[in-house]
């Protein structure tokens, strides 16, 4: 298992969230990070018993997920953790260049002095954590998901509750190939100098730059990790030739 998110989910609830809040965040990490495989059944009772809860919250967070697109429900077969393939990559990718880039211009216009705190509060976490080398898992995790907050926090900054809502669902779509760029490719330094380089426009009112740095910020990631995939899905090819 590749995070402790089943440990978490006590700690999620005492924190304040529901016990239905904490099961779907619980599921949601588990799904984004890999821990439960793309294409893989998902059975309410080995679910239940895995994270301690009934079936009445995990139903509802299964539910939750589906609408979110993370989860696939089949007539007679159950659910199903949503196939992550080169398509929903490229779509999500897409979009979310567009998005983000919007975001970012509009933050730099309307971001208030707490957005701008909150923005910079999230660099200043990120930088504090240890060189990716010596990172936990939970240090990685931490890590992906201060970076995913950073985008969340400009897409609310931006004063557009209808483009942070389209953008936080397209970020949940990308979340799966953002940890595996991260993973595979040790790009966390290179992720975080862009988003300081983003913060800095946005703080500073420059939202021509401001657009111009998320829209590269996005094409780099998306370039790097469509090579990741090609390369994965030609060594898939070269196996099933041979074997």
């Amino acid at each position: 298992m590749m995070d402790g998110s089943v440990e978490k989910l006590p700690t999620q609830a005492a924190r304040g969230k529901t016990l239905k809040e904490a099961t779907y965040g619980a599921l949601k990490a588990m799904i984004l990070i890999g821990e439960l495989a793309p294409g893989s059944r998902l059975t309410e009772s080995a679910l239940a018993e895995r994270l301690k809860v009934s079936r009445t919250p995990l139903r509802e967070a299964l539910n939750r997920l589906e609408r979110d697109g993370l989860v696939t429900n089949r007539p007679r077969h159950g659910c199903f953790v949503a196939a992550f393939d080169l398509k929903t990559f490229e779509e999500s990718f897409g979009i979310r260049e567009v998005l983000d880039g919007y975001a970012a211009e509009q933050a730099a216009e309307n971001a208030s002095a707490e957005d701008k705190i909150r923005l910079r509060g999230i660099l200043a976490r990120s930088q504090s954590l240890v060189p990716p080398a010596e990172r936990s898992m939970d240090q990685m995790v931490e890590q992906l998901q201060l970076g995913l907050d950073l985008h969340h926090v400009i897409a609310r900054a931006s004063g557009n509750d209808q483009l942070a809502d389209t953008l936080t669902r397209i970020l949940d779509r990308c979340h799966h190939f953002v940890w595996m760029e991260l993973l595979w490719l040790d790009h966390w330094n290179e992720a975080h100098d862009e988003h300081v380089e983003i913060v800095d426009a946005i703080c500073g009112g420059n939202a021509e730059r401001a657009a111009g740095l998320a829209r590269h910020h996005v094409r780099s990631s998306r370039d790097d990790i469509r090579r990741l995939l090609q390369a994965r899905f030609a060594y898939k090819s070269a196996l099933a030739r041979v074997s």
